[in-house]
């Protein structure tokens, strides 16, 4: 079953949401080259406990692991669950996507965006650029009375249309007490299929997009997925409020 938040927790979603967006967004001004992923990840830690928030991502359990990170670093051809190393250097050219998770009162906030390092090659700009766009195409969708699928066809249509893959294994999600509720929301699939879309819903809409093959694997960590093809890869997400009016994006940054 899909939860339907109440009013109070819709006011706790709203600041879990903001404090991911806002910390999400000063770590983006950080991104640059020389900087390594674990100093990024150590910034997303400090900023996440600055606004007394806890990172949902740090201990997160899967089968036997944890994740052992405070924030998700993914560079180049990591499509998602990259883990912040010393050893991991950015430099020109490269793209990092940033995925930031926090719990604050109860309620999650999910948001991440990907980001070039310099100058990149232009068709890894048109990557970054369809990604995001699809991300918005998707969210449009997300209007009450319409269906899942109809958010996933949006993001497959025009994804696909301008010769990117779009990657199958990672869904977006419902978020709310726990990081992943249902409904799963995947990045393809058919118009008037899966469950319908009510007022009150909380999705995290978050298409992965490669610029080869559609196919991932994923490393000996357990956790960073790459494209199969060694390809770039792109990912952006919301967290978004289904209401009567159409969609609301609840992970929009504070004001500087």
């Amino acid at each position: 079953m899909i939860p339907i938040k109440n009013p109070e927790a819709i006011r706790r979603m709203r600041e879990s949401c903001l404090i991911a967006a806002t910390v999400l967004a000063k770590m983006k001004e950080q991104v640059r080259p020389g900087i390594t992923t674990y100093d990024l990840d150590q910034i997303g830690r400090d900023l996440i406990a600055s606004f007394g928030a806890r990172s949902a991502c740090h201990g997160y359990q899967l089968h036997s692991r944890r994740y052992p990170a405070y924030t998700c670093l993914s560079v180049n051809e990591e499509v998602v669950h990259g883990i912040g190393s010393l050893k991991r250097i950015l430099r020109d050219g490269d793209i990092i996507s940033l995925d930031v998770v926090v719990e604050y009162n109860g309620y999650i906030g999910d948001n991440a965006t990907t980001v070039p390092v310099g100058a990149i090659a232009p068709r890894t700009a048109e990557l970054l650029q369809t990604t995001q766009e699809a991300l918005a195409i998707g969210i449009a969708q997300a209007q009450v009375g319409n269906r899942i699928g109809d958010i996933s066809h949006a993001v497959q249509t025009f994804v696909e249309a301008r010769g990117f893959g779009v990657v199958r294994e990672m869904v977006g999600h419902g978020v709310g007490r726990a990081m992943h509720e249902e409904p799963q929301i995947p990045n393809f699939g058919r118009k008037n299929t899966g469950e319908k879309i009510k007022a009150g819903m909380t999705l995290a809409i978050e298409p992965m997009v490669n610029l080869g093959t559609y196919r991932v694997r994923t490393l000996a960590d357990g956790w960073t997925v790459v494209s199969s093809d060694g390809s770039p890869s792109a990912h952006f997400e919301h967290t978004v409020l289904t209401t009567d009016s159409g969609p609301e994006i609840l992970t929009i940054p504070q004001a500087s």
